[in-house]
């Protein structure tokens, strides 16, 4: 082999853009980091799948306790309603001996019955228990639709990511690397704030 066609070989296969060899080391090491951008997006794909999911059954557990909440206030109104009755009646007609003690102890019961329905600790089933539950699934159910256009985002721009890095391949193209590089931060970025939230980017409604 002649020392021209040596020198050849040597420049054939130095790293750099301008070399066969550094092409192909370019190549492969574009492919490992286009993979692992894959990765990173199917790791926001699932967090954006999760805090749909949270938020859809916040919302529906939050609209179920709002309606028992309602249900226990006309409930709770009825009682009271016939209690005040019963008590006018009583009044009116001033029953004496066992229709008069009757009376009392319905009267009695229709009010300790709107009381556990005001509060009921025991079962956690009186409307004040159910407003702070129902208060509770509200701010998981914000919360989870805070987190999801982080995710969205991420989503789009790790997707982007994909196919510049996926051209570069092709094109042999540093700058697309840098480019899709970027794009690739900026989709951590949100993917970490969608899970910690920490800078707030609003929410679906």
């Amino acid at each position: 082999m002649e020392a021209h066609e040596i020198a050849e070989k040597i420049h054939e296969t130095e790293p750099g853009p301008h070399g066969e060899g550094g092409h192909e080391m370019f190549r492969r090491l574009t492919a490992i980091y286009v993979g692992v951008v894959a990765m990173l997006l199917a790791i926001s794909t699932l967090g954006g799948a999760e805090a749909t999911k949270e938020m859809l059954n916040a919302n529906i557990q939050a609209s179920d306790t709002y309606a028992f909440y309602q249900a226990k206030y006309i409930r709770q109104t009825l009682y009271q309603i016939a209690a005040s009755e019963l008590e006018l009646q009583t009044g009116a007609n001033a029953l004496a001996g066992d229709q008069g003690a009757k009376a009392a102890e319905l009267i009695k019961r229709y009010r300790d019955t709107a009381t556990r329905y005001e509060s009921d600790p025991a079962t956690a089933e009186g409307k004040k228990e159910l407003m702070a539950k129902a208060k509770k699934l509200e701010s998981a159910r914000d919360h989870a639709a805070a987190q999801i256009p982080n995710f969205e985002y991420a989503e789009a721009l790790f997707q982007i990511a994909i196919v510049l890095g996926s051209v570069a391949i092709v094109a042999a193209s540093i700058w697309l690397v840098g480019l899709s590089g970027l794009l690739a931060l900026a989709g951590v970025l949100l993917t970490i704030n969608g899970y910690l939230l920490l800078v707030p980017l609003g929410g679906h409604h």
